[in-house]
């Protein structure tokens, strides 16, 4: 659990996610940059974490999006680094990379990654 304060914390919560819109919903269209028009199911846009993890759970009985993993921690980069970790420059990747992974086990079921993030 971390702090209201915490920088770290913060900026963790501003990285990027990929997500998909899996209903229309009015008016929302400036997210994806068209002011005043709706935002078309199907519409795959890069959300904050706080913001994608707010609509993932927030609508009751629909999914409102379907939340992907980000890129610095795609299938591609856990198997990069499985295989010689030592390549990776991970900052690179994202700068609060441990606190990203940490916040996106809470929220993804990803048995084999907290298994290659443990090593």
């Amino acid at each position: 659990m971390s702090s209201y304060y915490d920088v770290d914390a913060i900026l963790t919560d501003s990285h990027k996610l990929p997500c998909k819109f899996m209903l229309t919903v009015p008016g929302l269209g400036y997210i994806d940059g068209n002011v005043g028009e709706d935002m078309k199911q199907g519409t795959q846009v890069e959300l904050p974490l706080w913001l994608g993890e707010v609509m993932a759970v927030s609508a009751v009985g629909t999914q409102l999006i379907e939340l992907d993993l980000p890129d610095a921690l795609s299938t591609r980069i856990m198997n990069v680094l499985q295989a010689d970790a030592k390549t990776v420059d991970i900052r690179a990747l994202a700068p609060h990379f441990y606190t990203l992974a940490a916040r996106i086990l809470e929220l993804f079921d990803e048995k084999g990654m907290v298994e290659i993030l443990d090593e």
